[in-house]
């Protein structure tokens, strides 16, 4: 009967949140925004865009013309080269007013020494573009410059390489860290927890606000109430955050590749592409986010649903939440240092603190690996809280459900506690 009970409430919970419009607009929306996000750039830099006359180009160096074409017309400006003359910038000026070219650049023997280089043209050009074609007329002096010295010019302006040798044992065990996914991640769990923590309290506080909830425990245990409770948020929360992962990722893995592929993403954009491609993570550390959520949410929901069983006005469960909030924000506050410093004491025992395990250890695993041993450390010290916390919460809300008036003291909540 019991489990009839419980069912029942989780039944309730999950497609009463569902159905609603909100719950679609944003599950539908988060993949729409980063469709868009991905898209629409690669749309307007794919597409025909906008035509326009070319800018001629009067090389007096013979040198950079052929360097500096390509970039100029991803820039968005298309080039034809004109010869260096006594008249030529009257001439130019004349054709640009006529509307035959768009402007024109001067480039001479100061542009392969100093980069300098001026450009005429007969509408003002974005900060990315002149940034863009400041950048292309650097790099192509500088290509000039070096191979004039018998320089390997691709190797030397690709950044070169650095080998890192570790010395440790423990160190070279370490994963090469993806500060992105860890960093995103880590965000998405906060967010995703703390929405859908404060969802169960919500839905708690409505029902005890409203004096259904005396009715509903004439017929069953108030823990079973709170179960039902946590259980079906908890499975709205996953469908939503499976819905965003799954299709997230079926964007990303498609989208990219093709766009990378087919031309859409050019220069800089396919290389940016790439490591984002190389980035994304696997099966495991997608699992592995997946169980540091449920049980994250089933640590704090257990905790919000005390909260709103307390709490008899909306302003009461805003007081009340405040710690609970402070236990969410200590994580963030960490998870640059966490990333970064991974195999750390301090990291170590942060992530290791169940309360703060589903944000920190998950920034750990991303960010470098971590001992299995202490990942399996992390979900049993995780489950060992939920019990502690279903016990208490269990109690708190057994009789703060049927309470109203002024908010408990602590010394009410540990008497709750104890006579429950």
């Amino acid at each position: 009967m019991s489990f009839r009970n419980v069912w029942a409430v989780v039944r309730r919970e999950y497609l009463q949140r569902v159905r609603s419009r909100w719950f679609v607009i944003s599950t539908v929306g988060g993949p729409l925004f980063l469709f868009a996000v991905l898209a629409i750039p690669a749309w307007f830099a794919a597409g025909p865009g906008e035509t326009r006359p070319p800018i001629a180009v009067v090389d007096g160096t013979d040198a950079l013309y052929d360097r500096l074409a390509d970039d100029l017309r991803e820039a968005g400006f298309p080039t034809e080269r004109a010869r260096w003359t006594s008249t030529v910038v009257d001439t130019l000026r004349r054709r640009a007013a006529d509307g035959e070219i768009d402007g024109f650049m001067m480039l001479d023997q100061f542009t392969l020494e100093s980069g300098d280089a001026v450009l005429y043209v007969n509408r003002r050009p974005t900060a990315i573009q002149r940034a863009t074609v400041r950048s292309a007329i650097v790099r192509a002096a500088l290509e000039v410059q070096l191979e004039q010295q018998g320089v390997d010019v691709d190797a030397m302006l690709g950044g070169g390489g650095l080998a890192v040798e570790l010395l440790t044992a423990e160190a070279a065990q370490e994963g090469e860290p993806r500060f992105l996914v860890a960093y995103v991640g880590a965000f998405l769990l906060y967010m995703v927890i703390l929405l859908h923590a404060v969802a169960v309290m919500r839905a708690t506080l409505e029902e005890k606000t409203s004096r259904i909830v005396e009715i509903i425990v004439s017929s069953m245990e108030p823990w079973h109430l709170m179960l039902g409770k946590v259980l079906g948020v908890g499975g709205v929360a996953l469908t939503q955050l499976l819905v965003w992962t799954l299709t997230g990722a079926l964007i990303v893995m498609t989208g990219l590749p093709a766009l990378v592929a087919g031309g859409g993403m050019q220069g800089a954009d396919a290389e940016v592409g790439r490591t984002l491609m190389s980035a994304l993570p696997g099966p495991g550390l997608l699992a592995l986010f997946v169980g540091y959520f449920v049980f994250g949410f089933f640590i704090y929901s257990g905790l919000y649903a005390a909260v709103g069983a307390m709490c008899s006005t909306d302003e009461e469960a805003q007081q009340a939440q405040l710690p609970l909030v402070m236990f969410m924000v200590v994580p963030i506050v960490f998870v640059l240092h966490v990333i970064e410093n991974p195999a750390e004491p301090l990291s170590v025992g942060l992530s290791l603190f169940p309360l703060f395990s589903p944000i920190l250890m998950w920034a750990r695993i991303a960010g470098g690996a971590v001992p299995a041993w202490q990942i399996g450390l992390s979900f049993v010290l995780m489950a060992a809280a939920i019990l502690a916390i279903a016990w208490i919460a269990g109690r708190i809300y057994k009789v703060g459900i049927l309470m109203t008036g002024k908010r408990p003291t602590f010394s009410e909540l540990w008497r709750w506690v104890r006579e429950a």
